[in-house]
């Protein structure tokens, strides 16, 4: 059995690459230069249209997941509406001060989510020990972790995520991400036993003008969606699937 494949975009141009290339689900996010933040309602009724499942990145501003009580409820406010809306998940995540996850947020969040699938994202590699939080997200009734075990990339992360992996069981399913490519997918499938993969499948855009750039509205150039690594990635996968 072959994993999932998951592909982040950020416009609709790439909602249609991913769908293109074989993409099983699509993670649908704003501004993936800056992690991925909550994306326009227009954008996620393009993606609706495309018939592939999508979880949508509930997220409202950059930096980091500690938030007051105003962004909590415009994060609540948009789970619902993403909910109501059609997705088949959202994506969200949370922290205390003190790093470790933010439990009385999160099960706000899975509430607010109803029987929609609730991933808890890669605020996960921030906490002291991504291995023992597994357990917690299980307690607050989530499906779904994204995860580079602790680490800046997903290889490098391997070791912990096999052991996320472990800790999860059949209860809840491990995502890997963060630099998966079509060269290092299946060796990270294997390594983990994970039965999802997450990426960008990008690459780097036009160069933006100088203008652009002095005045801030762009800090180099942006990543685009591309269908031919898409389809190198699904064929990677399956190419480790057809070994079981």
């Amino acid at each position: 059995m072959s994993a999932i494949l998951e592909i982040c975009v950020d416009d609709a141009a790439g909602v249609d690459a991913a769908v293109a290339g074989g993409a099983d689900r699509i993670e649908l996010c704003s501004a993936l230069e800056l992690g991925g933040l909550t994306p326009s309602a227009a954008l996620l009724d393009h993606a609706l249209k495309s018939g592939r499942p999508i979880h949508t990145m509930i997220r409202p501003r950059a930096g980091g997941f500690v938030y007051s009580e105003d962004d909590l409820a415009l994060m609540v406010e948009e789970i619902s509406g993403a909910v109501a809306r059609g997705v088949g998940g959202v994506v969200v995540g949370a922290l205390r001060p003190d790093g470790r996850l933010d439990r009385e947020v999160l099960g706000r969040f899975r509430d607010a989510a109803r029987d929609a699938t609730i991933v808890l994202h890669r605020a996960i590699d921030l906490v002291p020990d991504p291995v023992a939080a597994v357990g917690e997200a299980i307690a607050l009734g989530y499906d779904k972790i994204l995860s580079s075990g602790g680490a800046l990339t997903a290889v490098e992360g391997m070791t912990t995520l096999a052991a996320m992996v472990a800790a999860a069981g059949e209860r809840l399913s491990i995502i890997a991400g963060a630099g998966v490519r079509p060269d290092n997918v299946a060796r990270i499938i294997a390594a983990t036993g994970v039965r999802e993969a997450h990426g960008s499948a990008s690459r780097p855009g036009p160069q933006p003008d100088d203008a652009t750039v002095r005045l801030g509205f762009a800090t180099g150039p942006r990543r685009a969606t591309d269908e031919a690594i898409v389809r190198r990635l699904r064929a990677a996968i399956w190419e480790k699937g057809s070994e079981v």
